[in-house]
């Protein structure tokens, strides 16, 4: 048994520092390293040549930013794939259908690694959902009663290593005990009512094991991530949660005392840690960092911070904008006066979030451009708000200065607003917010539509080839006329249209091959936003994205997916579906403008939206689908807040769908989110039909579904498109057929759980023909 020791003072932390960077690389180096790996034209050791390389110019990058070397305020929080999934390596934690991939000490190698993210065979990859209200996926552990913890993976310690020995004292940074164990999953083996939080005291053991080697390395400091005390949204009540944080904490900052242990900061990134900063304030952690953009700082003195280091998080690391460097010192000042051993400046959470640098997009507008920090930029104001700390505000006074002068210039720059926008939206009524009754809608819509039972379709987009790919990179430099470039995507779409056709789907869609992103497509043809050339941010894995940028009032000048989708029509007999992008979405998957309340923001988006639909069902487009894969993703983390964001989100979306007449049909897409939380609000969406992901967590969703009596028309996923496994006919089968016990056949559709961009066509068309064949299965036994 451990014995309670006194603990020493804890080394000094930085004055300033971030909780974490980019780490796909400026040119996505490490995506491409990883895929060509995965294909079979590279070795592991070249990949991990790669990630070593993006680790030394991440440091390097970091110490020209102003961080300091010779103190731990450069992180080490690279990761190959998921930093949730390191976590799970570290430990040991791998399902059972992979522990013939664990070495005897319960290692993974690279390619090991990789099949637990992405799967093999029948063997399903572990689920995938969204880290907390981000647009990140993660990867869920699965945890059972008999799950075998060990300390199997020393990547910390060795990168660690690799740091110092560059003359760089990083700090590791991994995922806290308590949030790796509450956002875990049950394995299938467990009892009813085990909860992974069960295991804490069996896993606590495997931690100190690794702060005790990354002392012995030389490390002073480790970060300990520990979001989930500051959601309630993690399936885990917060009495639990602060107890399980009580004696986490208590083994590993009390009883495992220094020198035995770095200092231990735990960051709490993403929302306010309300009532779980007393109760972290009362261990003998060393430092906690507090996010100060979505939280707030106490405004009494905590009992317990005395003697502990407080990181206050005044810059955002979820968005784009400039920050008011003023204003946040003076944040910073007020937290000083909470008696804590010292308070230093860092980021609201991971940098990893937004893209590397503003000086990478020469292409923007050099107005809009003042007003954006990304990752470098943001470490830079780190270094301001750092010294203006410590040596008075006197010496970063023109910094400040800057930083005000560039907020007042966006707040008058022209387009910001736009009275006739602001006039519309003023000018709503709850009428425009609202369709006829479903039971009109559904018969007028069979009447228009003839579908058969179990109607198949697919999600929207198909796999963007290397020929799509040429295509827009030679249309976009001049390479390609207008004219050629359209003929190039109309004998895409053609052929879509007849793979489509051949396969036997019932209701089809054009592929967009025209898009180059589903919120980027709109954003390049919407007044108010702007796009980067090199913003990209990790999606999940390997996969990036580019956010848009939304810094105005929103408004459609011309219409946008009108021509692409009657071209498509008029290829064949079957329906085709209209395909846009929810405000939501378009919201939640851009860097928004943050001057003015989200609601505000997204009505402006649905407006532009409600046109395009008039447009497309005046064109003679049957079925519209407006895809809303983000309304859960930026559900607040903290209860109190749900209704009133529910409120304008599902009012939004209404607002853009409602317009139509009974026979059109809505259609919605849902994906890779909890969805039992918010079941009243996709009932408020009243869409027609809605498909959500299913497949990877085996129908979970459908008994929500049940339970709550939903009345109108829904796809489960049948087919995982986030991995590149092709689902046995038999698979389909046996989902389909939970699907027809737990829902009313007539409500049900078939389809695949996301769209099929990002994959290839060896894989999506067999896959497609198993969906088809299985439904044509389960139509026999009706």
């Amino acid at each position: 048994m451990s014995t309670t020791v006194t603990p020493t003072a804890a080394p000094a932390f930085p004055a300033g520092s971030v909780l974490g960077y980019p780490r796909i690389g400026p040119r996505r180096e490490l995506k491409k390293a990883l895929e060509a790996f995965w294909a079979g034209r590279t070795s592991a050791d070249e990949v991990e040549a790669v990630a070593a390389d993006l680790r030394r110019r991440t440091r390097t990058r970091l110490a020209e930013l102003g961080l300091a070397t010779d103190a731990p305020a450069i992180p080490s929080a690279f990761s190959f794939y998921d930093h949730v999934l390191d976590a799970a390596a570290l430990v040991g934690a791998v399902p059972a259908r992979f522990a013939d991939l664990q070495d005897a000490d319960g290692r993974l190698d690279l390619a090991g690694y990789s099949t637990v993210a992405r799967g093999r065979g029948d063997d399903l990859p572990l689920e995938m959902t969204k880290w907390f209200d981000t647009n990140y996926h993660y990867l869920v552990p699965e945890i059972g009663p008999g799950t075998a913890f060990r300390y199997a993976s020393d990547r910390p310690v060795a990168e660690f290593a690799e740091g110092l020995a560059d003359g760089v004292l990083t700090r590791p940074v991994v995922v806290g005990p308590v949030t790796f164990l509450a956002l875990s999953k049950p394995s299938e083996d467990a009892p009813a009512g085990f909860h992974p939080l069960d295991r804490l005291d069996d896993l606590l053991p495997v931690y100190a094991r690794l702060l005790t080697e990354l002392a012995a390395a030389g490390a002073t400091w480790v970060q300990l991530d520990e979001p989930a005390l500051v959601s309630d949204s993690v399936g885990v009540p917060a009495e639990a949660l602060h107890e399980a944080t009580t004696r986490a904490y208590r083994a590993l900052a009390t009883e495992l005392a220094r020198p035995d242990r770095p200092a231990i900061l735990v960051a709490a990134p993403y929302g306010d840690l309300g009532p779980a900063l007393p109760v972290l304030a009362a261990t003998d952690v060393d430092g906690i960092a507090i996010d100060l953009v979505r939280g707030e700082a106490p405004t009494v003195v905590v009992g317990g911070l005395a003697g502990k280091t407080v990181v206050g998080g005044v810059v955002d690391g979820h968005n784009i904008w400039r920050a008011d460097l003023d204003a946040k010192l003076a944040v910073l000042e007020r937290l000083e006066t909470l008696a804590a051993r010292a308070v230093t400046v860092g980021t609201s959470t991971s940098l990893f979030h937004v893209p590397h640098t503003v000086e990478d997009e020469p292409a923007l507008d050099a107005t809009l451009a003042s007003w954006l920090a990304f990752a470098d930029e943001k470490v830079r104001e780190v270094a301001v708000l750092a010294e203006g700390l410590t040596e008075g505000r006197e010496a970063v006074h023109e910094q400040l200065l800057a930083a005000s002068d560039a907020v007042r210039s966006r707040a008058s720059a022209p387009g910001v607003v736009r009275p006739e926008v602001r006039e519309r939206a003023a000018g709503l009524t709850d009428e425009q917010f609202r369709r006829g009754p479903f039971a009109e809608r559904k018969s007028a819509q069979a009447a228009r539509l003839r579908l058969p039972a179990l109607p198949t379709t697919t999600i929207g987009s198909f796999p963007q080839t290397p020929d799509i790919r040429r295509a827009r990179a030679a249309f976009g430099k001049g390479e390609l006329t207008a004219e050629q470039y359209e003929d190039e995507m109309k004998a895409e779409i053609r052929r879509v249209v007849e793979l489509q056709e051949r396969i036997g789907l019932d209701v089809l869609v054009h592929g967009e091959p025209e898009r180059n992103d589903m919120v980027q497509y709109f954003a390049e043809n919407l007044d108010g936003f702007a796009v980067t050339r090199n913003g990209w941010v990790q999606s999940y894995g390997s996969r990036c994205t580019r956010p848009s940028i939304l810094w105005g009032d929103v408004s459609r000048p011309a219409p946008i997916t009108v021509a692409w989708s009657t071209y498509t029509q008029s290829l064949t007999e079957k329906p085709v579906k209209g395909m846009l992008t929810g405000p939501v979405t378009i919201l939640a998957w851009s860097f928004v403008r943050d001057d003015q309340p989200l609601g505000d923001t997204a009505n402006q988006v649905a407006l532009a939206l409600r046109d395009e639909i008039a447009d497309l069902e005046a064109a003679g487009i049957g079925i519209v689908q407006v895809d809303e894969p983000a309304l859960r993703e930026l559900l607040p983390l903290r209860e109190k807040d749900h209704a009133a964001y529910l409120d304008w989100s599902v009012r939004s979306f209404r607002l853009s769908t409602a317009g139509v007449r009974p026979e059109t049909q809505i259609h919605t897409h849902l994906c890779y989110s909890e969805f039992g939380q918010i079941m009243d609000a996709i009932d408020g969406l009243d869409a027609d039909v809605t498909s959500i992901e299913a497949a990877r967590s085996k129908m979970e969703i459908l008994g929500d579904i049940a339970a709550a009596g939903y009345p109108r028309a829904v796809g489960p996923g049948v087919y995982d498109i986030h991995s590149p496994r092709v689902p046995g006919e038999a698979e389909v089968t046996e989902l389909l057929s939970e699907a027809v016990r737990t829902i009313d056949v007539d409500q049900l559709w078939v389809n695949p759980d996301c769209g099929l961009k990002t994959r290839r066509y060896e894989e999506v068309t067999p896959s497609l023909e198993h969906l088809v064949a299985a439904t044509r299965t389960v139509r026999a036994t009706l």
